[in-house]
């Protein structure tokens, strides 16, 4: 029988952009219309990312360091929810 479970996954991660770029490579991730910036400052930006598995965050941080800019994308922290009525 097939695992029925549900999850949402919730991550954050910060960001590391070249000098001179921060303005533009944050119009680019709020672009993408997925991660949420939360902060920037000093050449960094900290977004939060939602998705339905692990997967589908790594690619979302992947294409985050792929940005024209960006010298480094690192996943800080990810958090797992099973959703109510899942069934195990």
């Amino acid at each position: 029988m097939a695992d029925e479970r549900r999850y949402h996954h919730i991550s954050s991660a910060v960001i590391a952009v070249m000098p001179g770029r921060l303005a533009e490579v944050a119009d680019a991730i709020v672009a993408m219309g997925g991660p949420e910036i939360r902060a920037q400052e000093n050449n960094r930006i900290v977004v939060v990312m939602e998705g339905k598995s692990a997967g589908e965050l790594g690619a979302q941080l992947t294409a985050l360091g792929a940005l024209d800019g960006v010298v480094a994308a690192n996943m800080v922290f990810e958090h797992i929810e099973e959703l109510e009525g899942s069934a195990p």
